[in-house]
């Protein structure tokens, strides 16, 4: 037999099998493999047993493929053959389910002792075929696990934000509402006063609102937080010029409109008014923060101090 007639794996299906076979023996072909397949392997006007019995005793490994019509009469034959050939030869028979293959596949009492290759499931089924025909393990490339880039936690007062950040992930945003006042009461060294004055607003940390402010962003895909307040603030007619400036009422109430503070003129009173929820207005959260502020101190900390700390 000449090296032209030398095949590596023949391929053994039933003929209802056949475009799903054919698209794998052309892979194969691609990967160098030569795969023995009757459609390209048979001429016409000649008897197929003979032919298939001289490729049973030199080939070199053969593939049953399983698909949702199980085996067909002559595959049967042809594994049978393979299997007691084989067996003297120490060569493999390759069990191969197809995608269309049922999740309990009925495989013949012949095959059940072999390793298979699923092409239902298994992305690297092309790659252990291969293996199974030449015997050489493929390279397995590590897989990339996704970079994910830890969150910028940083205080220039030694203020913890992770709490604040797990809420923020779990989206327990009243939760998160509350936790913003309690670290900003903190970074302002006003938890006993509890509320905050001029001096310590002019005084906060931009480190520290930066902090507070990505992680609102971030968690709620850029709904909230002092950034979107500070956009929505300036789009109303407020000029944030550096300078402390006199109290807009105006532009106080359209921002207190925009953001959800206000309904149909009138301020919201009750946290039960307040919305939890991303179907609230831009820019609603956070907001119980705002309690501890005067009308004016709310004014100069979103129209002035969020520019000045480039928020």
């Amino acid at each position: 037999m000449s090296d032209e007639d030398q095949y590596d794996v023949f391929l053994c299906h039933n003929s209802k099998d056949k475009p799903e076979v054919i698209e794998i023996a052309h892979e194969l072909t691609r990967q160098g493999i030569k795969p023995w397949l009757d459609k390209w392997a048979l001429r016409p006007g000649l008897a197929w047993q003979s032919l298939l019995e001289e490729q049973i005793e030199n080939i070199k490994s053969a593939a049953v493929f399983v698909g949702s019509s199980g085996l067909g009469p002559w595959q049967s034959q042809e594994m049978r053959a393979f299997l007691n050939e084989f067996v003297e030869r120490n060569c493999p028979v390759i069990p191969v389910l197809l995608g269309n293959t049922p999740q309990q596949p009925k495989l013949s009492i012949f095959l059940r002792g072999h390793t298979w290759v699923d092409f239902r499931t298994d992305t690297e089924a092309m790659e252990n075929l291969i293996w199974g025909i030449t015997g050489k393990p493929p390279e397995r490339k590590p897989k990339l696990q996704p970079v994910i880039q830890a969150d910028d936690l940083s205080s220039e007062k030694g203020v913890n934000y992770t709490r604040l950040r797990d809420l923020l992930a779990a989206g327990k945003w009243k939760e998160a509402d509350e936790e913003t006042l309690a670290v900003m009461l903190k970074a302002s060294s006003r938890e006993e006063e509890g509320q905050f004055n001029t001096e310590s607003i002019n005084n906060f940390p931009c480190t520290d609102l930066r902090t507070i402010n990505q992680l609102w962003v971030k968690y709620s895909n850029g709904r909230f937080g002092f950034s979107i307040q500070k956009k929505i603030y300036l789009s109303v007619g407020e000029k944030a010029d550096g300078e402390y400036g006199e109290y807009d009422e105006e532009a106080w109430e359209e921002f207190g409109d925009r953001v959800g503070w206000r309904v149909k003129g009138n301020w919201i009173k009750e946290e039960s008014e307040v919305a939890f929820n991303t179907s609230a207005p831009e820019g609603h959260i956070p907001i119980l923060l705002y309690s501890a502020f005067s009308v004016e101190g709310s004014f100069s900390f979103v129209g002035l101090k969020l520019v000045k700390c480039n928020i």
